[in-house]
């Protein structure tokens, strides 16, 4: 009887014991494949790739000066900018639309949208609007993806020379079209072709805008052009993106030109509105 109760617990410890050793390997070979196993990443943590970057694109820095102010008097003209002064190694992508025969680029390149939503891009949208067509829904689409629609005036007509009811009303009236259907009235104005006059500017002040919106360098199909005597990107410098041949390269090839542009001369793209 010993020997049989010898037997017995010699096996039940056998048993356990062998238990414990093929338990130890699965929960270890468990915790192996868990360490494989990635977390998941940030939306548009790592899409910079798929975009035509080779590093991802460096987040902006909190604006080191205020906003120009938003209240200004009526009779205050606004000032004209191509250029924030500002420390910060920042640029400003902005792109002009137009609806009096087509749309720069993003009614033809529908994926601008997805890479303006994943690469979480700061762009502004300077709408001219010439007749209402299909293409607000683009617009629409980049607003809701985080770009800002500001005035590019009621029709493509430059501003320049017009009497002072013809500006205003074209100023006036893309301010109230725009901000009826995309949100808030825009407060900032970028004129047909940049082309203005003193008039220009009484009028966009009574209508409310806070500055005029220039450019200091363009993208083209060739690269960056730059005015005046600088050639290379300068802090707080406002980027026209658009290509220059619409048959040409599309809105999201060249908006990677750029930015690997602006990456190269180590800057980063910030947001137009966080600094005017």
């Amino acid at each position: 009887m010993r020997v049989r109760q010898l037997v017995a617990g010699l096996l039940a410890a056998t048993l356990l014991t062998g238990c414990a050793q093929s338990v130890d390997p699965i929960e270890r070979l468990g915790k192996k494949a868990a360490q494989k196993v990635r977390r998941p990443q940030e939306p548009g943590a790592q899409t910079y790739r798929r975009w035509g970057l080779s590093v991802p694109l460096a987040p902006a820095p909190a604006p080191d000066r205020p906003r120009f102010p938003a209240g200004a008097g009526r009779r205050a003209l606004p000032p004209v900018v191509d250029r924030v002064p500002t420390r910060d190694k920042v640029v400003f992508l902005t792109y002009d639309v137009t609806y009096d025969g087509g749309y720069y680029g993003a009614e033809k390149d529908p994926r601008f949208t997805d890479m303006v939503r994943e690469l979480r891009l700061p762009v502004s949208v300077f709408v001219t609007d010439g007749e209402v067509g299909p293409g607000y829904a683009h617009v629409a689409r980049l607003g809701s993806v985080g770009a800002t629609v500001q005035n590019g005036t009621l029709g493509a007509t430059s501003l320049r020379g017009l009497p002072y009811a013809g500006q205003r009303a074209g100023i006036c009236g893309g301010r109230d079209r725009l901000g009826a259907r995309f949100g808030p009235r825009p407060y900032l104005l970028r004129p047909p072709a940049g082309a203005y006059d003193r008039t220009t500017l009484r009028a966009a002040a009574d209508c409310g805008v806070t500055a005029v919106v220039l450019w200091r360098a363009s993208m083209r199909a060739d690269g960056l052009s730059y005015r005046g005597r600088a050639h290379r990107l300068q802090p707080g410098d406002i980027v026209l993106a658009h290509p220059g041949n619409p048959d040409g390269d599309s809105l999201t090839t060249l908006t990677a030109r750029l930015l690997r542009h602006v990456q190269a001369q180590g800057f980063t793209v910030a947001r137009l509105e966080d600094y005017l």
